[in-house]
């Protein structure tokens, strides 16, 4: 067994997905979110005021989280599914099995997105609730929902399909949701004996607010007439912005508004249900010498820019919440001004327990708790994808430059334009403005040739890939995995899934939407099936 601290503390990872960083009150304290148990988290410990997603999207984010080290290392320049599927290299340690190592007790519950789904990352429990489930059998939360009498429910986050970022609400009641599922099971370990007789880490992991935003009923309505308008660029989108239009398809902006407000609603709802957690850590007597950490794995464009989802280097896409509470360890209301990432997660946790990192890799990240830092926190380094679709930024004080490797680069003033609306090298740039740009690149190039992957460089310059072409893409994942199980009941028809997912969303209309090639090429249904659907809707008000 590995050394740790005689007083090591227990460990509470608490993720978010999707979760941008200015959708926390904590953040944006004019501003009109509500977010009390988040909020409370800041102010008794400290909050990193500019932290990003090393890569923004889902899989890359997270082991880079789990394995402090970049795509370069792990593989995962992007999500990989279905026949293009992979796993983490199985000599890289993660902080589950260094803690394990250690004498900790390990668990994950909720949304983890390992790959292999089910693959050994050092916890000793493992509850899953992934986004996406294609076999009962690896997903609790799944069987939870067959065993409450909910084995015919197909859509059990939400209409994914022809609905991904549309307005709906939840098919389930409150206390099944997968938000509350995640609470319940969190607290219940929080309760058991595996807390009292040696430290713990407990990953957490919801899956809100990532699409489809299936809140509940009861909370559908937070924010009606609250959420501000979308920004606009100023300038031409790059083309994977313009590719991140095609998946949201919002006809228009009582729409697209209607879609924030349920955004804002599904982060009030993770935000309720981990003060339930917070709230268990102070009644087992577990909150003086336990460190906890909330992250997400990346943001949201949601509609700002003109555009949708992550995979892109502005803020609303990369820039994430990151609060850190540990009494008398971290100073109440404090906060870091210096970047800070997901690779820094690693270090700090086997900082708190007193053990070294045990691989032969040296890490780019640092402890957040380190007495004498070294890491330098004036810039940060963002990467997504590989070949033509690749990019990676360089964030300064000021300025933000973006080299795409297969489109236009981008420079941002941040000073002056926060909101990212103006790329400053469209359209006969100053040479002041190139000066800064030479200078980021060049640093840049240096990160690049450092953490990123190894054929992105030649020659000592960005290597040189064709122009990307856009592939314009909608959410086509269908309810598949609760027939899979003998004697299972089949789905309840996904047409009336659909219909009382919007039941009580009057913006949402089925004829706007491009749904009859999906549901048919994808769906098993025929055009009069089609027809008939979208009949139903209108009678409805859809």
């Amino acid at each position: 067994m590995h050394p740790r601290r005689a007083d090591a503390p227990n460990i509470l990872l608490i993720t978010a997905d999707q979760l941008r960083w200015d959708y926390v009150h904590a953040y944006a304290p004019d501003g009109f979110m509500k977010t009390p148990a988040l909020d409370a988290l800041a102010a008794d410990g400290c909050l990193c005021e500019r932290a990003y997603s090393p890569n923004p999207v889902c899989i890359p984010a997270r082991y880079n989280l789990i394995t402090g080290l970049p795509a370069r290392y792990h593989g995962f320049d992007d999500n990989y599914f279905g026949p293009d599927a992979k796993a983490c290299p199985w000599d890289l340690p993660t902080f589950a099995q260094i803690l394990s190592d250690c004498g900790y007790a390990t668990a994950a519950i909720g949304k983890m997105h390992f790959q292999p789904e089910r693959r050994a990352t050092g916890f000793d429990l493992f509850e899953n609730c992934d986004e996406v489930v294609y076999d009962i059998a690896e997903d609790e939360y799944a069987q939870f929902l067959r065993d409450q009498g909910y084995e015919q429910l197909g859509s059990i986050h939400g209409v994914r399909n022809v609905l991904y970022m549309q307005p709906q609400q939840s098919l389930l009641p409150e206390e099944l949701h997968s938000s509350s599922w995640v609470a319940d099971r969190s607290i219940r370990y929080l309760k058991s004996r595996a807390t009292r007789t040696k430290p713990f880490l407990l990953w957490a992991g919801f899956i809100h607010p990532h699409p489809p935003f299936d809140v509940p009923e009861n909370w559908a309505h937070l924010y009606d007439g609250c959420i501000p308008p979308h920004t606009s660029s100023k300038t031409p989108l790059s083309k994977l912005a313009t590719e991140n239009q095609c998946i949201a398809d919002l006809p228009d902006e009582t729409n697209i508004n209607r879609m924030r407000e349920l955004y804002a609603c599904a982060v009030s709802f993770m935000d309720y249900n981990v003060g339930r957690i917070l709230k268990t850590l102070d009644e087992e007597g577990l909150r003086e010498n336990t460190l906890v950490v909330f992250v997400s794995d990346h943001g949201e464009m949601l509609g700002d820019l003109d555009t949708y989802q992550k995979f892109l280097p502005y803020d609303a896409s990369c820039r994430i919440p990151m609060i850190l509470r540990w009494p008398r360890h971290i100073a109440a209301g404090s906060k870091m001004e210096g970047f800070a990432d997901l690779n820094d997660i690693l270090p700090t946790f086997l900082d708190a327990a007193g053990t070294a990192y045990p691989g032969p890799i040296t890490l780019p990240g640092e402890s957040l708790l380190a007495k004498k830092p070294r890491k330098d926190r004036s810039v940060q380094y963002v990467e997504h994808q590989r070949g033509s679709k690749r990019w990676c930024c360089l964030i300064g004080q000021r300025y933000k430059f973006v080299h795409a490797y297969g489109d236009h680069d981008q420079l941002f003033d941040l000073a002056s334009d926060s909101e990212e609306q103006t790329n400053l090298l469209w359209d006969h740039p100053s040479e002041e403005i190139l000066r800064v740009k030479r200078q980021m690149e060049k640093q840049l190039l240096e990160y690049e040739n450092r953490w990123g992957l190894a054929e992105c460089v030649t020659d000592g310059k960005f290597t040189q890939f064709p122009p990307y072409e856009i592939h314009n893409y909608r959410e086509c994942c269908f309810p598949s995995f609760m027939v899979q199980e003998p004697g299972a009941p089949a789905h309840t028809p996904l047409e009336d899934e659909i219909l009382q997912a919007i039941a009580k969303e009057p913006t949402v209309h089925l004829a706007d939407l491009h749904i009859r090639e999906s549901l048919t090429a994808f769906g098993n249904m025929s055009d009069q099936d089609v027809d008939d659907l979208l009949g139903r809707a209108r009678q409805q008000g859809n």
